[in-house]
């Protein structure tokens, strides 16, 4: 063979070799295009696919007039990557040294920037993007594959409280004018330090801070609605979050023209509450003045529209700030007027001689023995809880309810009987939940009357032996100002769309009838001997019919009903042929200087206060005089 050609060996020896490479190509796409081809679409879906949610708003709360109780302001979020800067710089180390010089320094002028416009000590911020581990279960981090039981902490919270103005400073960092870069970098002197991210929400703010903060509730830090409106109108608050699906390129930026899939997200609805801004300020000054100067253990107003059962203000003390209210006790945040109980005391005389009219067994002039200790009733000798003052001729139904008697009371009382005076006690709404829409509400302590003992039938009709909520109590009396309708405590007016429109309004809401209209007119007319002859004198207002109710009900402490420790209230409602609205005062163990925490003497003033507010502020005007018997003129007692 001659020497001008290679071997026969050579040649067999480089085309197999040849084949070998081209083959071991092939198996190597046949592995990657077939063989993984599943598992390794998924790690390019992950690195390249991205869902990013799009916040919905949360809904306003706001008040009858319009004015906003609760809304969601838009913030930046700035959080960091402690890991990002330093595995980049690594990343370009292994290429360029003195490029990944260059960028290190171009990045420290960045931060430099971002301090002076956060405000923040340069040292302090440096922390934020020093590398850390986090530990978790070896079990279950498969993230970084080591499984031994720490991972990178990727995501360390730098600022949530960012407004648009200082987001738009940080998106437009530039330090290029600080020694002119080199052509191939001069890009990355602009735009956020590498590791800083950015994200959009909502914080939630109110306001008028702690402006009928037991009725709005708070929006707390896992961004869970607690308590009052914000819990019960939720459903419509909340709105909801929409989404987009699109693809990422290296630098984790959105390539919008690969966006496949997006829902825009839908604002929550504004919710429109009955609550008047302005009776709810006066109403929680009213209260900051009470515990000021007697220093409650706790205190109560409510105001509703007599008409329609519609709450105007609900105001407790002690309340709180709903924008710091992880500055209180829990005790602090709970509406007093829907969970504590309390005995009514005399303001529940009005259930025994509402029934004893509406059954025909008395008149407003019927007349009982007020001036006896016992009575004898059903075979046994029953003694009555004793009166302030004695009375030296026999009171008509109508003195009875001005003087706020006991002995009365328990007179009318045995006069139903004990089941009929369960049965108007439920029929006021006393041992059942009042229908108040927000949260827990205690529904009261009233037996059933097999389980009363013999002295209860003079105790209950008096007020005591049962126990009740402020809000049963108010509506209790505002049954009467609604001609004998027991209504529902309402608190929501109206539904509205993030754009204004109305989407469903509520109206009054009647649970039963307690009473016929004109019982329930004849017991308004014998109320407003309270103010007039009565215990309640310092709630009358010239010119204006004010019918209403006392009461001071001792507190049961260590099982006994304490002398020294009371409750203190007045309901009432004017005008009194005409109601307009119904406003209760409760006042629980008030330091009454020399004296008891009488309604009289705490509740009352504080009453009449507010109903000058509202005449004023409601231009509620004066209703004629009704003809009417006249009333026996008496001495008042204190309740």
């Amino acid at each position: 063979m001659s020497k001008g050609f290679a071997s026969s060996y050579r040649l067999v020896l480089l085309a197999t070799t040849v084949l070998l490479c081209f083959a071991g190509v092939g198996a190597r796409l046949v592995q990657l295009h077939v063989l993984d081809r599943a598992r390794l679409v998924s790690y390019v879906d992950r690195a390249r696919r991205t869902v990013e949610t799009d916040r919905a708003r949360r809904g306003d709360i706001l008040d009858a007039r319009g004015d906003v109780l609760a809304t969601s302001r838009p913030l930046v979020q700035l959080a960091v990557d402690p890991w990002a800067l330093e595995e980049y710089i690594e990343h370009v180390a292994k290429h360029n040294a003195d490029r990944a010089v260059a960028l290190e320094s171009i990045e420290r002028r960045k931060r430099i920037a971002l301090a002076q416009i956060l405000a923040m000590p340069l040292g302090d911020l440096e922390e934020f993007w020093k590398p850390d581990w986090r530990k978790v279960d070896p079990e279950l981090d498969s993230r970084d594959g080591l499984r031994d039981g720490r991972i990178k902490s990727r995501w360390v919270k730098l600022d949530e409280g960012v407004t648009e103005s200082v987001f738009n400073k940080i998106r437009g960092i530039n330090v290029s004018d600080v020694d002119e870069p080199e052509d191939q970098i001069s890009a990355v002197y602009k735009g956020l330090p590498r590791g800083l991210t950015i994200s959009r929400h909502y914080e939630r703010e109110y306001p008028l801070n702690r402006l009928a903060a037991h009725v709005i509730g708070f929006m707390n830090r896992e961004d869970e609605a607690s308590g009052g409106v914000e819990a019960f109108a939720d459903f419509y608050l909340r709105g909801q979050d929409g989404w987009r699906e699109s693809e990422k390129d290296g630098r984790r930026r959105e390539l919008a023209q690969f966006r496949t899939r997006q829902v825009p997200a839908s604002d929550g609805y504004q919710v429109v509450l009955s609550i008047d801004s302005v009776v709810q300020h006066l109403i929680e000054s009213e209260l900051a003045m009470m515990a000021e100067t007697y220093k409650p253990e706790k205190a109560t107003i409510i105001v509703s529209d007599a008409k329609s059962g519609f709450l105007l203000g609900m105001a407790n003390y002690p309340t709180y700030d709903l924008n710091h209210y992880t500055e209180v006790k829990l005790e602090v945040q709970r509406n007093t007027a829907v969970t504590d109980l309390i005995d009514p005391g005399s303001t529940f005389k009005i259930v025994a001689a509402s029934g004893a009219l509406e059954d025909g067994l008395v008149t407003p002039s019927t007349r009982f023995n007020c001036s006896i200790a016992s009575i004898e009733y059903k075979g046994r000798v029953r003694r009555f809880m004793p009166d302030e003052h004695t009375y030296h001729h026999p009171l008509s139904v109508a003195e009875i309810i001005s003087q706020s008697s006991n002995i009365g009371a328990a007179q009318l009382g045995m006069r139903l009987g004990e089941q009929r005076m369960y049965d108007y006690a439920r029929q006021f709404g006393f041992g059942e939940k009042s229908g108040f829409p927000l949260g827990y509400e205690s529904k009261g302590l009233l037996n059933t009357p097999d389980k009363w003992s013999a002295l209860e039938i003079t105790r209950i009709p008096a007020g005591y032996s049962i126990s009740a909520t402020p809000i049963q109590i108010h509506y209790a009396m505002a049954s009467i100002a609604s001609d004998g309708a027991l209504l529902k405590p309402q608190l929501i007016r109206e539904i509205r769309a993030a754009s204004g429109e109305s989407i469903y309004n509520f109206g009054g809401v009647t649970r039963r009838r307690v009473m016929k209209p004109q019982v329930a007119r004849a017991m308004a007319q014998m109320l407003r001997g309270v103010t007039q002859i009565g215990t309640g004198r310092d709630a009358a207002i010239d010119g204006y019919q004010i019918a209403g109710k006392t009461g001071t009900a001792q507190k049961l402490i260590d099982g006994k009903y304490s002398k020294r420790h009371h409750v203190g209230s007045f309901v009432g409602f004017f005008p009194a042929s005409a109601p307009e609205v119904v406003v209760t005062v409760i006042v629980d163990d008030a330091k009454v200087e020399g004296g008891t925490n009488y309604g009289s003497k705490v509740a009352v003033p504080a009453f009449r206060r507010v109903a000058k507010g509202l005449i004023s502020y409601l231009d509620i005007k004066p209703v004629e005089e009704i003809t009417t018997q006249p009333l026996l003129a008496l001495e008042g007692g204190r309740r």
